[in-house]
């Protein structure tokens, strides 16, 4: 039986200009030094309280490998125990037991496997994912948060639409960092 509550939601942080990361795939300037006195604090119960809305994730090879940089900086595993399925046809290490790669039909994956398991399915990762979520009429919202920075190239949110996709704001909030999140219902 289908999961009628199950949610597919893209999110990803980007810069103003729209860009996820340089052409070497840094993600640098991320951290930033702006602050804004009105936006809402994202404190550490805030953050942890928002992750437990999200029950699985899936991403693409390099954001996986990104998030694996991150950890050994000492950063930590953005992805807690959630499962975290990696869209990839490459031998990767596997660090953890709540990590799946997956290299088949993304459709059938989302579809058959991931909405009657979970309720809150994040892509996190790749403009490339995040483009063929879309294509594919998998995605219900799209989540963007807008870091304060240009940086005047790099690897695109969304990588090769071949269509419109017709949005529907649903929120904007700014945060203190200076980071806006706009999300959009996708339109069916």
């Amino acid at each position: 039986m289908a999961n009628t509550h199950a949610r597919v939601t893209i999110h990803m942080a980007a810069s103003l200009d729209g860009f996820i990361a340089r052409r070497d795939g840094r993600v640098d300037w991320l951290e930033t030094s702006d602050t804004f006195e009105q936006g809402d604090a994202m404190t550490p119960e805030f953050v942890e309280a928002f992750l437990t809305t999200i029950d699985c994730y899936v991403m693409g090879s390099r954001t996986y490998e990104t998030a694996l940089e991150f950890e050994a900086k000492g950063l930590g595993w953005s992805y807690g125990d959630k499962p975290t399925v990696v869209l990839t046809s490459r031998h990767l290490p596997k660090t953890r037991n709540s990590v799946e790669f997956y290299s088949g039909d993304l459709a059938r994956l989302v579809n058959e496997r991931l909405k009657p398991a979970f309720n809150s399915i994040w892509f996190v990762g790749g403009g490339a994912v995040a483009g063929e979520c879309l294509r594919l009429g998998l995605a219900d919202e799209v989540r963007y948060s807008i870091m304060p920075v240009l940086i005047g190239d790099g690897i695109p949110f969304f990588n090769g639409l071949d269509k419109d996709v017709a949005l529907h704001l649903v929120e904007v909030k700014a945060y203190d960092s200076g980071m806006v999140e706009l999300c959009h219902e996708v339109r069916k």
